[in-house]
């Protein structure tokens, strides 16, 4: 059966974003560089990681993560990925302003949902079919269907860093237990995974 999951890197003190999120830092100040160098700089020591991370058959994403602007949408705007993203199959983008979808190349399509999160892993599933739904990001996004207790896997990856502010994930998620998968380690990170398991 296809599960829910969710890939993210954080800091060791909890967070996935830097503060001060802009154009310039899209996932804030500080952030970019040290929590993903393992991505960049070790592609080939974390590459069953690497593949897991897009190997879903749809994802859904928060607004913030799709792009840096907060008010009305500018059209202009396709994401932070250039012209061929690298999920190459549907993104369901949550949003509170309505938006025609977006066809990019390689098979991505980000199509945006103004009417929730349960309603964006609906249309999610049935794109993917038989395939896993990811949780792409960011931070409130996770947060939300951890809270649900919508996310079947949890995926770490965890720098060997702390930021010491921004935007910190399992704010507001309520309490639950992590039932541990598996977990591998390199210099630069360390992949945890945990299926979350609500009590009772």
């Amino acid at each position: 059966m296809s599960m829910v999951t969710c890939d993210i890197a954080m800091s060791v003190d909890g967070y996935v974003a830097g503060p001060n999120q802009s154009l310039e830092n899209p996932i804030g100040e500080g952030a970019e560089d040290r929590l993903h160098r393992w991505m960049f700089e070790q592609p080939e020591a974390n590459a069953e990681e690497l593949e897991a991370i897009t190997a879903a058959g749809a994802f859904i994403m928060g607004r913030n993560m799709f792009g840096p602007d907060r008010g009305d949408w500018d059209l202009a705007w396709t994401g932070w990925w250039g012209d061929e993203p690298p999920y190459h199959a549907p993104v369901y983008v949550l949003a509170h302003r309505p938006r025609a979808s977006v066809t990019m190349q390689g098979g991505t399509t980000f199509h945006f949902v103004t009417d929730g999160i349960e309603s964006a892993l609906a249309r999610a599933r049935e794109a993917a079919g038989d395939a896993d739904v990811a949780v792409a990001g960011g931070a409130s996004t996770v947060n939300q269907y951890l809270a649900a207790g919508l996310i079947d896997e949890l995926r770490l990856h965890v720098a060997p860093v702390v930021l010491g502010a921004g935007e910190r994930l399992f704010t507001g998620v309520g309490s639950f237990d992590l039932e541990p998968v598996r977990v591998r380690h390199t210099d630069m990170v360390t992949h945890l995974t945990y299926r979350p398991r609500r009590a009772g």
